[in-house]
């Protein structure tokens, strides 16, 4: 019989997004005495970054530790998107059993399947968390029966299948174990017991060798790089002499120089830790995702981890824009390649390429919220960029080209169903599973080639009137679907001249489509200022300025009033882009343009690509 730690319990918290898995980790660290009485803590604690903070999701995977009953629970928060799906697979590895959130109202998702999918390969112990028990829509033994059939689907042993149900409201900090939400408890002390009695403890194996594997980077300017991860085998202390097993076979020796605790929300330097504990390291320059460090006379390296491959890519430019360098610190080609290499130290799910011109990389995430958060933290440092269109990444499989495809499951009113059914089959979207609620709500299932999905939630949100929920994982790489799938319909307004939009000049085209731009923006030639309402590109002069006249006109004392242009967001931007145009960021605006921008030179262009066709 092997020993275990007793004091120690790993766990991660998964579920689809906004499921309440961070509320549900403020809880856990308030209840258990983490924070002291007087110490006034922010919601959602876990969420460190603004962008966290704004737009409501966790983006990167987060440890944080509480004590209770004497037991130390090591806590992973991890993010519900799949773009960070390469977040959920690494910490899968370092714990012992996981928290499944599932929204009381909501149900099983498309994410929660994925991060469950994740959890049951590891061969983890899950605990049910039933959330949001207090919604008056709320209804938990039908979600249980759900998650239930979700388990069964997805293969889980007899073993998991016995799992514990936790219902739950956290945001009023209550749990129970009785479905009744009039039954809940005051605290969550049930949860936490539960976690005791039902997550197994690590085995206690410090007497043998090290063996530490890294699955999170940080970066701190003082000390370097600092790997994350859990020692699965022996103890590890400051000042030892260890080896680092690299991906590619070699072997590195390096002292550690630091070693750190988790404590709540803060990292405590530690003079050593054991088999079970998550620490970070420090000391090792070039430590990576995946590797192990191990004892110097024992290296033996653990398996490596699976990372999910990218499947989207866009080129990031240096902004070459006439307004290039009006609006950002860091404009150069070499800061630009910095701040890029920089985020791969710590984002194991990026790729950077070099092109053939040193102004321009490609760059491959895991979908259009993984770049654009890129994009968009670029923009916040003071940076000025380029991209161009999001492109899938076509993979060759057993000799035939495969592309990305994505299961889509979307929640629409029933008047909706036929338009959102047409809208993803011109997609090459094929319906799998059509479940009718019973409240006038119908669940539709798709599988759809990622490249139908770049630009279709501005289309769904038309569709459905704003009453639609669609969300998306990957879900494999099929066969190239032959033909065009989706992209933009309508051609775009570009400006032929130079100076700033007018009131008078935007009444003269405002009925030809959509405007983008407000009066008094500064325009260039070739910059996009709104959609046609026809599918070709139209040049238009919104810098026009009214021919002054001494003829008294009997409507001169009336107000020009134009209609309210749609400003774009950068998700929205990166959604018009077509093949031909780039999208300008910087940290004040974000402006779309054609690549070419002189109108004679983009016609030649096009009639030569069209005699090319044509031969």
């Amino acid at each position: 019989m092997k020993n275990l730690r007793e004091d120690i319990r790993n766990i991660a918290i998964i579920a689809h997004v906004d499921h309440g898995k961070t509320t549900l980790v403020d809880q856990l660290l308030k209840q258990s005495g983490t924070f002291r009485v007087n110490e006034h803590v922010e919601e959602r604690v876990m969420d460190s970054n603004d962008i966290e903070r704004e737009r409501g999701i966790t983006i990167l995977a987060k440890n944080t530790a509480v004590h209770y009953k004497g037991t130390k629970i090591n806590i992973l928060d991890t993010p519900g998107h799949a773009d960070f799906g390469g977040e959920v697979e690494r910490i899968m590895k370092m714990v012992d059993g996981v928290l499944l959130v599932v929204d009381a109202f909501e149900g099983c998702m498309p994410q929660t399947r994925f991060v469950l999918k994740k959890a049951l390969e590891q061969k983890l112990t899950p605990i049910v968390v039933v959330n949001k028990i207090d919604k008056d829509s709320a209804r938990p033994l039908e979600v249980v029966d759900e998650v239930l059939d979700l388990f069964i689907e997805l293969g889980a042993d007899e073993e998991q299948l016995e799992f514990p149900v936790v219902y739950a409201s956290a945001v009023n900090g209550t749990a129970s174990l009785d479905p009744d939400p009039a039954k809940q408890e005051n605290n969550m002390q049930c949860l936490f017991d539960t976690i005791i009695d039902h997550i197994p403890a690590p085995v206690d194996n410090s007497d043998e060798p090290l063996q530490f594997q890294v699955t999170m980077l940080d970066y701190n300017e003082y000390v370097g790089r600092i790997g994350i991860g859990r020692i699965f085998r022996g103890t590890i202390h400051v000042g030892q002499s260890v080896a680092l097993m690299k991906l590619d076979g070699s072997v590195k020796q390096y002292r550690v120089t630091k070693l750190l605790g988790y404590s709540g929300l803060k990292r405590e330097e530690i003079q050593s830790a054991s088999a079970g504990d998550i620490v970070a390291v420090s000391g090792m320059d070039d430590i990576n995702v995946g590797e192990t460090v191990c004892d110097i006379n024992h290296q033996e390296a653990l398996p490596p981890l699976r990372i999910d491959e990218p499947t989207l890519q866009m080129t990031f430019l240096v902004n070459d824009s006439p307004f290039a360098g009006r609006e950002g610190k860091f404009v150069t080609a070499r800061k630009l390649e910095e701040r890029l290499k920089q985020q791969l130290e710590t984002d194991v799910s990026l790729r950077v390429e070099d092109t053939d011109s040193p102004d321009a990389w490609i760059v491959s995430g895991r979908g259009e919220l993984h770049l654009s958060i890129l994009i968009e933290n670029m923009r916040r440092e003071g940076y000025e960029l380029q991209v161009s269109k999001p492109k899938v990444i076509i993979k060759e499989i057993d000799g035939v080209k495969c592309e990305p495809v994505e299961r889509v499951q979307v929640d629409v009113p029933e008047e909706y169903v036929g338009a959102v059914i047409e809208s993803l089959g011109n997609r090459k979207g094929e319906m799998v599973d059509m479940i009718n609620n019973g409240n006038g709500q119908t669940r539709l299932i798709f599988m759809v080639p990622s490249r139908g999905l770049i630009g279709y939630t501005t289309e769904f949100m038309s569709i459905t009137k704003g009453y639609g929920i669609i969300n998306h994982s990957f879900d494999s790489y099929q066969p190239v679907v032959p033909g065009r799938v989706g992209g933009r319909h309508n051609g775009a307004l570009v400006s032929m001249e130079t100076g700033k939009a007018t009131t008078y000049g935007m009444m003269q085209i405002e009925d030809r489509g959509t405007l983008f731009v407000e009066p008094g923006t500064d325009i260039y030639e070739g910059m996009i200022v709104g959609e046609n309402s026809r599918e070709n590109d139209l040049a238009v002069n919104i810098t026009k300025q009214k021919q002054k006249t001494n003829i008294r006109s009997a409507t001169k004392d009336q107000t020009a009033v134009i209609k309210k242009p749609r400003l774009l967001t950068l998700e929205e931007a990166l959604e018009f882009l077509n093949d031909d145009e780039y999208l300008e960021v910087t940290p004040q605006s974000i402006r779309l343009r054609k690549q070419i921008l002189n109108k004679s030179e983009r016609e030649k262009l096009a009639k030569k690509q069209k005699y090319a066709e044509q031969e």
